[in-house]
């Protein structure tokens, strides 16, 4: 028993998961906030197209 705790302690093989999960983490949240703000720009070129194509080019911005 005494002999399992101590090779349980030194066995670093889950580190390397660790790690890993962490990576996919830090790299998922930087596609998610870059989707968001694509989908924001997106959103806001839709919307002038929008008012371009109610208004006329007569309006700012068309």
């Amino acid at each position: 028993m005494k002999n399992f705790l101590k090779d349980f302690v030194r066995d670093e093989s889950g580190a390397s998961a660790a790690e890993y999960a962490l990576i996919l983490a830090i790299v998922g949240t930087g596609i998610a906030g870059a989707a968001f703000a694509l989908g924001g720009a997106i959103s806001g070129a839709m919307q002038t197209a929008t008012t371009c194509i109610e208004n006329g080019p007569t309006t700012g911005g068309c």
